[in-house]
């Protein structure tokens, strides 16, 4: 009798990614990029139950999860993650075809804007800075509105990045988004409220322990952030995200005087592109409250009384 040679099960998706974010690591991709690849394609196939070979499940899903009122930045992003390793599928013959097929980039009209002062000052209220969790989100928010630092690269800053003595903070290249290291300056609060942050650590931390990391030494995700940061806002009825202390850091440097060539060093902008929307809107901002509050209100308006009253 023959044997009976046996058939190799098809691999699943989790091999797959493996395989994927191996080959991601091999070429240079951050390892913040990596834990989001893993992030969100596990956020999707949760919701997926067929062969990973089958493209109109596959596309189904892709609806699915794309679908509904998502923000385009939203959508933008999610749909970058799926078409990555859909693409890398087709390169290795487990798909024919990308099941994004005709599902586009969305246009993205969002600008970035300020939180007003007074919520900002309120949101400063909220944590509890008799606990860890509490200190480290107090010192996180004063470190963003103080230096538009991403919260990518502030939840990755070990303690040896910081230099108190010299009020600075140093984002290293494999850190910074744009793989360029930076030194951004602290303000003396700043200085003051991560001192308090380092001195109540556990000594056996040590210099390896992200300084706003969990209260148990564990890395503080990206999504944790934005999470706390929604719950905040959600107590002050205002929408309050991880980019939007960024964005007001950029908008209030600007109003507040600030060099536009200054900020695009400090924002970590290879070119002054993404940095001009900041200007942008500062400038509308100068011309709308001009508009209201141009003397000539007062003193055109008082003539056309005089004018009528003949």
């Amino acid at each position: 009798m023959g044997k009976v040679l046996k058939l190799a099960q098809p691999r699943g998706w989790k091999e797959h990614l493996e395989e994927f974010l191996l080959e991601k690591e091999v070429n240079g991709c951050r390892e913040r990029t990596i834990e989001d690849y893993r992030y969100h394609l596990t956020r999707f196939f949760q919701g997926y139950e067929g062969d990973l070979e089958d493209f109109e499940a596959l596309h189904k899903r892709c609806l699915e999860y794309l679908g509904g009122e998502i923000a385009p930045a939203t959508y933008n992003i999610r749909r970058a993650y799926l078409s990555s390793f859909f693409n890398y599928l087709v390169s290795q013959g487990v798909l024919a075809q990308n099941p994004l097929k005709g599902m586009k980039r969305r246009k993205d009209d969002g600008k970035p804007r300020a939180i007003p002062l007074e919520v900002l000052q309120k949101l400063l209220e909220l944590p509890d800075r008799r606990t860890f969790a509490g200190l480290r989100n107090y010192v996180l928010i004063l470190l963003q509105i103080d230096t538009g630092i991403r919260p990518s690269e502030a939840l990755h800053l070990l303690p040896r990045d910081f230099n108190l003595g010299g009020m600075e903070v140093t984002i290293p290249p494999g850190v910074a988004k744009t793989k360029a290291s930076r030194t951004l300056p602290l303000s003396p609060v700043v200085v003051q409220w991560v001192r308090k942050l380092l001195s109540v650590r556990p000594r056996e931390w040590g210099d390896e322990v992200p300084v706003f990391c969990s209260e148990w030494g564990k890395p503080l995700l990206e999504t944790s952030w934005n999470y706390i940061l929604r719950d905040y806002g959600r107590k002050l009825g205002y929408r309050i995200t991880p980019y939007d202390l960024r964005h007001s850091f950029a908008i209030l440097f600007l109003r507040n005087g600030g060099n536009v060539f200054a900020l695009q060093r400090i924002l970590g902008h290879t070119d002054l592109t993404m940095t001009k929307r900041y200007l942008a809107l500062t400038q509308r901002d100068l011309r709308e409250e001009h508009g209201k509050s141009t003397p000539l209100h007062t003193l055109v308006s008082k003539r056309v009384r005089k004018i009528k009253g003949r």
